[in-house]
């Protein structure tokens, strides 16, 4: 299991998103990318962390800020959970469990469910670079990220 810390030049990936077409880390260079990695899909913490996020987009994009989602749901979950919640930004798969194994993320038995391994709740936050500017990952899957913390890191980042 890779670990990333705060510094690190971020791992690029290329993931499908609700529509099945691939999208990689380096497409979104050159603008601030908040890479949010969520338990699954239509729970009510990631749900309501999902709609936190689209309530800000505002914000965000005014903080040249691109957000994307990021579960080990499949696409077509995925597209079901963006589409009911109107989600304006990009929901991927990472169904194979790669990228969460690459960042260090894997919360394993989740729910006790035994051998079923998903994504800790987290918020990783990179510059233009893709350099790794903050992270917050939480050890409790029904907490949600400090949303002003995570407004606050972003208007750190020239």
């Amino acid at each position: 299991m890779a670990t990333i810390k705060v510094g690190d030049k971020a791992p690029d990936f290329t993931l499908p998103d609700t529509d099945m077409n691939p999208r990689s880390l380096h497409d979104f260079l050159g603008r601030k990318i908040i890479l949010a990695f969520f338990v699954g899909a239509f729970t009510t913490t990631c749900t309501k962390e999902a709609c936190a996020f689209r309530d800000a987009m505002a914000r965000l994009t005014d903080l040249k800020a691109q957000v994307i989602g990021i579960s080990v749901n499949d696409p077509f979950s995925n597209k079901c959970f963006a589409e009911k919640n109107r989600l304006p930004y990009p929901i991927l798969s990472d169904y194979n469990r790669e990228v969460i194994k690459r960042y260090g993320l894997e919360l394993p038995n989740y729910a006790g469910l035994t051998g079923y391994v998903t994504a800790k709740r987290s918020i990783i936050i990179l510059d233009k670079e893709c350099l790794v500017r903050y992270m917050w990952i939480a050890s409790n899957p029904t907490v949600e990220p400090d949303y002003q913390e995570v407004h606050d890191a972003l208007t750190k980042i020239v």
